[in-house]
């Protein structure tokens, strides 16, 4: 089941993110959107602002979220705290979302971003949702709390979700990009400066791309597929994709070139099962091939059209 958000008033958490603050611009433009977070940055609230979405401060390390107001319809948890000290993070992330399930218990629908960074490496295992917990992403050093943290919330929110009665989803996100920004970005950018792409030994390095106008269009599904206990989800693009075809693809059209260094210093590959999303929401719209040269032509338009 699709819900209808038109008209209806929706928070977004971690709104100054990479994956939240078009999906707030875009729902603004047809409901009442509150955007949340610390707003470190005065020039992001602006922005936000300028689009339709009412910012209110909210730090959910210290579980301040008195901010938030009665009467909302529907959340969307994108608040990520990756400071890579433990204590902060999980605060942050497992304790900060039980506060913020608590002030929202009212809510018809509730949605938490979780990643597919919560998976045991197991090379190119396909996982289901029931696959089993690791520490994907802590070869990272500056992401040694993130897959930890993933998991800890996660636990946190099925436990609100039956405490409070509050229909959930929890939604495994795989690789997000877009005009936005994304890992497939970073790695434009890398190409551009000369620099190799790290790759796992145990190549090819494969994930599900998903484009920001897919991830946008499934949030009213995703909330239709909310329940008590919260429903689990892998997300991502149907097209299971590597970093090396990816990259490769982008320097093609744009006539750059590639170098790959083969590491164990970086995360394996997290390919999904995508047959639950399918059934309760559907299948991504965006190819990656597509979604790939509209982010390059929103943010390098002169490697499309050089002379």
């Amino acid at each position: 089941m699709s819900i209808d958000l038109t008209g209806s008033t929706i928070l977004v958490t971690g709104v100054t993110g990479q994956v939240a603050t078009p999906m707030a611009l875009r729902l603004a433009e047809s409901a009442t959107v509150l955007g949340a977070a610390r707003f470190s940055n005065p020039a992001k609230r602006e922005e936000l602002e300028a689009g339709g979405v009412s910012c209110i401060t909210m730090d959910l390390e210290a579980g301040d979220v008195a901010a938030i107001p009665e009467g909302i319809d529907y959340v969307l948890n994108f608040a990520v705290a990756k400071t890579n000290d433990w204590n902060r993070d999980l605060d942050a992330n497992a304790g900060g979302v039980l506060s913020l399930m608590e002030r929202v218990a009212g809510a018809k629908a509730f949605v938490h971003c979780s990643s597919t960074a919560v998976y045991k490496p197991m090379g190119h295992h396909v996982f289901t949702e029931e696959g089993p917990y690791g520490d994907n992403h802590g070869v990272w050093e500056f992401l040694r709390t993130y897959s930890t943290s993933k998991i800890a919330a996660e636990t946190a929110v099925r436990w609100a979700a039956k405490r409070f009665d509050l229909p959930t989803t929890i939604a495994r996100l795989s690789v997000p990009y877009g005009d936005n920004g994304g890992w497939p970005a970073i790695h434009l950018e890398m190409m551009l400066n000369g620099s190799k792409i790290p790759v796992h030994t145990d190549d090819p390095s494969t994930y599900h791309p998903i484009h920001e106008d897919d991830i946008v269009g499934m949030v009213p599904g995703l909330l239709g597929a909310a329940g008590v206990p919260a429903t689990t989800l892998n997300w991502g693009g149907t097209d299971p994709v590597s970093v090396e075809e990816w990259c490769s693809y982008m320097a093609e059209i744009c006539g750059l070139e590639v170098a790959f260094e083969k590491t164990d210093a970086t995360i394996d590959s997290v390919m999904v099962d995508l047959s639950r999303l399918h059934e309760r929401v559907g299948a991504t719209t965006v190819g990656w091939r597509d979604g790939l040269r509209r982010m390059i032509e929103a943010r390098h338009p002169e490697l499309l059209h050089a002379p």
